[in-house]
């Protein structure tokens, strides 16, 4: 059974392998085009997953989503994230009813301002519309090491429910202030670019397993990049994106069975720097 975390604004338990949509769910409306992410999305759900992230900055998958969670008949299953990503509060509001629109949902379960863009104005709006129950939870994102001062600004000075940043065995910068922040104000954390871009497996694409990844239930380098970031305290779920659906099963078998301790996590951070 995947493993879960807790959301620390409420208790609800989410898995903590989730997905990604950028460029991956960015495709028309052919047969050819949406078949592959049916069954990426068919195995998410049949597998445990729960939370897809989204956002307008991602051309067409917000619609692609939203068209195929309808077709398979799993809206329920599913935990939808999206993004607002525009200045101006007007201008905010209209994209996030568009957002819903494409996602065909009445109520979004987390609304993240992405990449921090005109943060405040936005997180104005969505304090009102989680009071209006239009939204479960509100989030801020950025997806760069040179954000992260300005994200714990924001973490610091406003009530958040989430925390989306970049973590990685081979990007560790959030390590230095902003898990322990999330973790001290009870912030979820959602790790996006958990390969590093896929940097990590052309680093590793040479080097074989080490044998010790047995010892974490884990198979491949995939499954054992996800367990170091799932395994830091402070993180509620990694979203990797695929549109392979053997590289979807891959991944959500990195959250299964035994998590690495402090040991082991350094001997895969040593084994992924050193390739």
């Amino acid at each position: 059974m995947m493993l879960t975390k807790r959301i620390p604004a409420t208790g609800e338990s989410l898995p903590v392998i989730g997905m990604g949509t950028w460029q991956t769910f960015d495709v028309g409306a052919g047969e050819p085009e949406r078949a592959p992410l049916r069954e990426v999305l068919r195995s998410f759900v049949a597998l445990g997953g729960r939370m897809i992230d989204s956002s307008p900055m991602y051309g067409q998958s917000e619609t692609v989503v939203g068209d195929l969670a309808r077709e398979l008949k799993v809206r329920d299953a599913l935990f939808v994230a999206t993004k607002v990503w525009i200045s101006g509060k007007e201008m905010g509001v209209r994209q996030m009813e568009t957002s819903m629109r494409r996602l065909k949902v009445e109520t979004v379960d987390l609304m993240q301002v992405h990449n921090l863009v005109d943060v405040d104005r936005h997180l104005d709006t969505l304090r009102e519309w989680k009071e209006a129950g239009r939204v479960r939870y509100v989030g801020v994102t950025h997806y760069t090491a040179s954000a992260h001062e300005e994200v714990a600004r924001v973490l610091a000075a406003r009530p958040v429910d989430f925390v989306q940043i970049n973590y990685s065995v081979g990007e560790r910068d959030a390590e230095r202030r902003l898990l322990s922040l999330a973790q001290d104000k009870g912030i979820a954390v959602i790790a996006n670019r958990p390969f590093a871009g896929g940097d990590l497996f052309r680093r590793l694409r040479n080097q074989a397993l080490p044998a010790w990844a047995a010892e974490i239930d884990c198979e491949t380098w995939a499954q054992v990049l996800l367990k170091f970031v799932i395994s830091h305290p402070a993180v509620t779920c990694a979203i990797p994106a695929t549109s392979n659906a053997n590289h979807l099963k891959d991944n959500m078998r990195g959250g299964l069975g035994r998590l690495p301790d402090a040991e082991l996590r350094n001997r895969i951070a040593t084994a992924a720097l050193a390739a």
